[in-house]
């Protein structure tokens, strides 16, 4: 007689499991995310503890193999990934919809010698008609629709694909389990079965994953503990620009950018992206430009500001692509610093491009930013500003200093130097 499930609460948001319910995860701190989980025993799943095996081996005699990575010919792509995709790893690309996940996953099919594409959201006449205006005819990817992962295995054997896609992880289900797809339970024992898979088949696969409101991936957290590498496609539907950037990466570097533009044919990967987040930029009071490092890459950025009295009695700061608290900080020590009366006076500063930036570098150009603007005056056209700033109002050296100052000089710009302090800021301005 099989075992009764027993009940267990998993965190929506940190993948953590608990006995009892609580209204705050005691992991991660977040509220009303435990959600009610069946499970069942080991033996009622079938096969009894004993039989169990594991292998084991001093480290010494373990050898070590070197898998070669298999390049798409998408530099972009390869660059994220660590230089190509690692056979027999399993990769998460999130975004939201219609950001272009699914046509950048066409395109690395295309470019891949057999690859299946499982999708569960769209039929395969939808697929043909996505790559046709493409101009990718599909003589080497096998399409199947239909939301039973559990099929996967039989196909494989058949197929023998060197890359397999889900499409997405949200609406496949494993028949095993007796619970809807996009569920807490399928999206885990989805992504297990696959994990599974990919390290017993030595098969690449690459899984679509949808996005909540706040960004996130949506499911339980334990996804992307699951997974070799997590990919996040960013950028806004009505600009060009498409960020692919990696929060993870177990064969490679984290933090990793490659920068995308989204044309009628498809995604067209941007050899050099200083050039197009500056194509429109123009020498006007509130606009600066910074040197941020994503990943390994120098990339050029334009941020804007724009200060503005304040018509109520609480000025308001609103922040795209950049920290909000950072905001209110450096507001703060500019009003400090410069004796500039920011209290009555609403600041809106923006990324341009949909780039996202966090690193200290920015701080300074983003002072430049609001300064210019409060006093209407520009710093120059070809000015660029790098610096971090202390709450002293001091500015700070950052890292690979060289390799920024590298990529301003090839496009034409020029570092401004001597600025020590949020003080003197103000003598550059023309």
């Amino acid at each position: 007689m099989s075992k009764k499930p027993s009940t267990i609460w998993l965190c929506e948001s940190c993948g953590n499991e608990f006995s009892t319910w609580a209204g705050k995860c005691p992991a991660c701190g977040e509220w009303n995310t435990l959600k009610e989980l069946q499970v069942q025993s080991t033996k009622s799943r079938g096969g009894s503890k004993a039989e169990e095996k594991i292998e084991s081996k001093m480290m010494s005699d373990v050898e070590v193999t070197n898998n070669q990575r298999t390049k798409t010919g998408i530099g972009e792509f390869d660059r994220v990934m660590g230089g190509g995709i690692v056979p027999g790893s399993i990769t998460l690309l999130g975004g939201e919809p219609g950001i272009g996940k699914s046509t950048l996953i066409l395109d690395v099919a295309n470019r891949m010698k057999r690859a299946f594409y499982l999708s569960a959201e769209e039929s395969m006449s939808q697929i043909t008609m996505r790559a046709k205006r493409m101009g990718i005819n599909g003589e080497n990817i096998t399409l199947a629709s239909g939301p039973e992962i559990s099929a996967l295995d039989r196909e494989i054997e058949k197929i023998d694909p060197d890359l397999i896609i889900i499409d997405s992880i949200q609406t496949v289900f494993h028949n095993s389990y007796d619970a809807t797809p996009g569920s807490i339970v399928q999206v885990r024992e989805c992504g297990i079965y696959l994990q599974q898979l990919a390290k017993k088949t030595g098969r690449s696969i690459i899984i679509i994953g949808h996005v909540t409101k706040e960004g996130n991936l949506a499911g339980p957290r334990i996804l992307e503990h699951l997974v070799d590498t997590v990919l996040y496609l960013e950028g806004e539907k009505f600009s060009e620009a498409r960020i692919l950037r990696d929060i993870k990466n177990r064969f490679g570097a984290t933090n990793e950018v490659g920068i995308f533009a989204m044309q009628e044919k498809g995604l067209v990967e941007v050899k050099n992206p200083s050039e197009l987040f500056l194509s429109e930029k123009n020498d006007s009071p509130g606009s600066v430009v910074t040197v941020a490092l994503e990943g390994t890459r120098p990339i050029l950025v334009e941020v804007q500001a724009l200060v503005a009295p304040t018509h109520f009695g609480y000025p308001k700061r609103t922040a795209a692509g950049f920290n909000l608290n950072r905001l209110n900080l450096l507001a703060a020590v500019i009003s400090k610093k410069t004796h500039f009366d920011l209290s009555n006076h609403d600041i809106y500063l923006n990324i341009v491009g949909g780039m996202r930036v966090n690193e200290p570098a920015v701080d300074l150009a983003v002072c430049a930013a609001i300064i210019s603007s409060y006093k209407n005056k520009s710093f120059g056209a070809n000015s660029v500003f790098v610096g971090e700033v202390g709450l002293l109002g001091e500015v700070r050296r950052v890292i690979r200093q060289s390799d920024r100052e590298k990529e301003t000089k090839n496009l034409g710009y020029k570092i401004v130097d001597g600025v020590r302090d949020i003080a003197s800021l103000v003598k550059f301005l023309n």
